[in-house]
């Protein structure tokens, strides 16, 4: 999954390079997805060229490669282009995905069967956030009770400013699908279309306030349409 900026950029980029067989300037691209400078289109291309969708070509102008589209749009393109993903660490190191986490060792056929398996789809950010991370990188099983109605994914934790609600840097926490959250929540937050956080839900009057659980964190303010919930924690893997 993408950003809808992301998403934008990408199809913007994919469009040109089939009427004009050459990629938009970035000045096309910054008028076309209607942002204020050229760093959000940097940013942009950064993170599509981290999650293996596009590729700057080297010693080149304008030199983008489109490697892949979404699988709801062009899955034969995917299919053709195999690609691995990476999951990004801060705005610009690669580290590769963890093996995923194990609950326990399956002592028969039944536990295996009870287990249910969902995707991990990379790392996020405790501390300060980083760019959203939507890409399916592995999966891991999970009992059934920990999972309750609806959709659900799992993030590897990175930062330590959940420390004081028991959330530490390497868990894997459980999340459910959700676009709303109550006041107390803990809750995977995007901010801007483009950054993405695990925090305390709060409401300030008309505002929205991401709560850190640490004290060497501040809580951070936003409009309310600045911030969109893209689930709630339900659950939390350690390795030990």
């Amino acid at each position: 999954m993408l950003t809808r900026k992301q998403h934008e950029l990408l199809m913007f980029i994919h469009e040109r390079l089939k009427e004009a067989g050459i990629p938009p300037s970035f000045d096309e691209m910054k008028e076309a997805l209607d942002l204020a400078s050229k760093s959000g289109i940097h940013r942009l291309i950064t993170a599509l060229e981290e999650r293996g969708f596009i590729r700057r070509l080297p010693n080149r102008a304008r030199a983008l490669e489109v490697l892949r589209l979404p699988d709801s749009i062009a899955p034969g393109l995917n299919a053709a282009r195999k690609f691995s993903p990476s999951v990004i660490q801060g705005s610009l190191g690669r580290v590769q995905p963890k093996e995923a986490p194990r609950l326990q060792s399956p002592s028969n056929d039944d536990d295996v069967a009870a287990s249910i398996s969902i995707p991990v789809m990379g790392r996020i950010a405790a501390g300060v956030p980083i760019a959203a991370i939507e890409t399916r990188t592995h999966s891991i099983s999970v009992p059934p009770d920990m999972i309750s109605g609806g959709e659900h994914y799992a993030l590897e934790v990175k930062g330590d400013s959940m420390i004081e609600a028991g959330i530490f840097d390497g868990d894997t926490v459980i999340i459910r699908n959700a676009n709303t959250a109550t006041p107390g929540e803990i809750v995977v937050a995007i901010v801007d279309d483009e950054e993405a956080t695990l925090k305390r839900f709060r409401r300030k009057g008309a505002s929205i306030a991401l709560e850190a659980a640490n004290p060497a964190y501040e809580t951070r303010i936003f409009g309310p349409d600045r911030v969109s919930v893209r689930g709630k924690l339900v659950g939390l893997i350690r390795r030990y």
